[in-house]
């Protein structure tokens, strides 16, 4: 596959030219949130705010760590067996990349894949204009953070840091890329019961991943065979995908896919900071909707 090959080595160009980079060179602030500078530009944001997404596009959004390559694949897969699309050979990540890119996005033949890490109030606005389905997957939030503390400590284009406490201070009060995970499910949740948007957990994938193939297919009106749906399940495993991460990411595949568990947090949240994330869970999104969805209780409590 030509487009994977590409990119692939754009992620071997990005790893090679963050090593150069010191720590504070790899982040900037757009609008109060921070972004890493390998992948992003304030040139990028500007010029998205004004990109049309389709009526007919797959939207697919997610907070940093909560299962993102791993719908992402489920979708291109989807894709390639029923209308053979390749991935395309532009990032379809909407906040990736340079500003040219979007004339790209513009010749994709529908229906396209995007994909952003973006709070809902930065996501264009013509996703609400013509009322774009949205696939919005959610991961609980100590698993959330842990992943996103390890992709910090493995990433060449994330600055390290020297402790989980440290990182854990900083992901509570919104200091990460992406900012508050909080904020995110917060504005979410706003959003639940709209028509266009479903909600699909990481939990849910790992516990029964047909069944979320099923979910995502009906969501979006592809019509699968149970013989497709069976084969995009077994190549979209998460064990599945670690093993192929070489070659569909390059270097970065160790680090993208690293154990995707549910329940590591057990292994590195002390009391006081369990206490601290259960207190904000509840203070954020105790009694809501997406809260209930999420079953805290059962997968973030001991």
């Amino acid at each position: 596959m030509a487009n994977l090959k590409r990119f692939v080595e754009m992620n071997e160009k990005l790893t090679a030219a963050a090593k150069n980079k010191a720590p504070e060179e790899l982040l900037f602030t757009y609008n109060g949130v921070l972004y890493p500078s390998m992948l992003c530009s304030p040139e990028t944001f500007q010029a998205l705010d004004t990109f049309q997404l389709r009526a007919d596009d797959l939207l697919m959004v997610s907070y940093p760590k909560c299962g993102t390559n791993w719908t992402i694949h489920i979708l291109h897969d989807m894709m390639y067996n029923i209308h053979g699309q390749e991935p395309p050979p532009v990032l379809s990540m909407l906040e990736f990349g340079t500003p040219d890119k979007f004339e790209s996005l513009n010749m994709i033949p529908s229906p396209r894949v995007l994909i952003t890490h973006l709070h809902r109030d930065n996501i264009p606005k013509s996703v609400e204009k013509n009322k774009v389905k949205t696939l919005v997957v959610f991961r609980n939030p100590k698993d959330t953070a842990v992943s996103l503390f390890h992709f910090y400590n493995s990433l060449p284009l994330l600055p390290n840091y020297s402790s989980w406490d440290e990182f854990f201070e900083h992901f509570m009060s919104g200091k990460v890329c992406w900012s508050s995970y909080f904020e995110h499910a917060i504005a979410w949740n706003d959003h639940i019961d709209d028509g266009n948007v479903m909600i699909l957990m990481f939990e849910e994938m790992k516990a029964d991943l047909a069944a979320a193939v099923k979910k995502i297919a009906v969501f979006f009106g592809i019509n699968l065979t149970e013989e497709q749906i069976q084969l995009i399940t077994d190549r979209g495993s998460f064990k599945a995908m670690k093993e192929r991460s070489s070659e569909t990411h390059g270097s970065m595949g160790s680090n993208i896919f690293r154990k995707g568990d549910v329940g590591d947090w057990k292994n590195y949240f002390s009391e006081a900071q369990s206490r601290a994330m259960d207190a904000k869970f509840e203070e954020c999104l105790g009694r809501t909707k997406l809260g209930e969805m999420m079953n805290y209780s059962v997968h973030c409590k001991t």
